[in-house]
């Protein structure tokens, strides 16, 4: 059995990062484990590990760039459409690995998550080649300074697993830039980061965190903004399908937390039991003052 983790996610939010400790691990614990670029403009040197398919090798966006005259988001359109054009020149290439471990470090242009069909085709394809897959979605810890971006970030994570249908984990990457009260330039709290108790608040999202009452931050002025919130967190309550797992890199513990938990949604290794994902240590984002 062949398995594949889609690594998604906004750009920034630490992706190829994220694969190069994935991959790291992987091959520290002796397991077989392979990069595949699915970025047409990544740069050869963003890479720790070289891929071992590349989507360059078929198409770059530079290229089409240069030879169509696309723009960057035109031409990435171009390249994904292009590549499931020629989906035999990545069942080719994935031909050669057999009980192995791939991992797909994908663009930051979120719209391919959301409501492209790239990905949604590019999982069908794989798995028509027997490949299980799953997805990983990444936003970085500084969307909690700010409680409208993060559920701009929740929505675009709902959205993706929506569209691409596959067991799905998602992680909020970078949490050694979270500290306990956490300060701004101006010697008060930030936004949304009061108290690091807060943190559990936004690893499972709390609807209530973006509920305002009528007249608070400038919706005596503009109503329908209080109404588009409070849309926003029944939707949620709703369809709590968003949560989050947090991810310090500086800590082997939290990847291998982090990894055991997508083992699990994709049951690595069929002969053997399902693997219990790590429990979260909780204590460290409560009860601090």
């Amino acid at each position: 059995m062949r398995y594949a983790v889609l690594v998604t996610g906004p750009a920034g939010a630490g992706k190829t990062t994220f694969t190069a400790s994935f991959l790291n691990h992987l091959r520290i614990t002796k397991r077989t484990a392979h990069l595949v670029n699915l970025d047409p403009a990544a740069e050869p040197t963003s890479f720790e590990f070289e891929p071992a398919i590349d989507i360059k090798d078929l198409v770059s966006l530079e290229d089409v760039m240069t030879e169509l005259e696309y723009g960057p988001n035109g031409g990435l359109v171009y390249c994904f459409e292009y590549l499931l054009q020629n989906m035999d020149w990545l069942e080719e290439e994935l031909g050669g690995y057999e009980d192995d471990y791939l991992i797909f470090d994908c663009p930051g242009q979120i719209e391919l998550y959301t409501h492209h069909p790239f990905l949604p085709t590019l999982v069908q394809n794989l798995n028509r080649m027997g490949i299980r897959t799953s997805a990983v979605y990444l936003i970085e810890s500084q969307f909690m300074e700010d409680r409208y971006k993060f559920f701009s970030g929740v929505l675009s994570a709902m959205s993706a697993m929506v569209n691409l249908e596959i067991p799905w984990i998602n992680i909020m990457s970078k949490m050694d830039l979270v500290t306990p009260n956490a300060d701004n330039e101006s010697g008060g709290p930030r936004n949304g980061m009061r108290k690091r108790k807060d943190i559990a608040r936004y690893l499972d999202p709390d609807p209530l965190l973006l509920a305002t009452r009528q007249g608070e931050e400038g919706n005596s002025s503009n109503p329908r903004f209080h109404a588009l919130n409070q849309a926003i967190v029944h939707l949620i309550e709703d369809h709590p399908l968003v949560s989050f797992l947090p991810l310090d890199l500086t800590n082997p513990d939290s990847l291998e937390t982090v990894i055991s938990h997508i083992d699990y949604a994709m049951q690595y290794g069929e002969d053997e039991e399902p693997k219990e994902p790590h429990d979260l240590d909780e204590g460290d984002f409560q009860d601090l003052e």
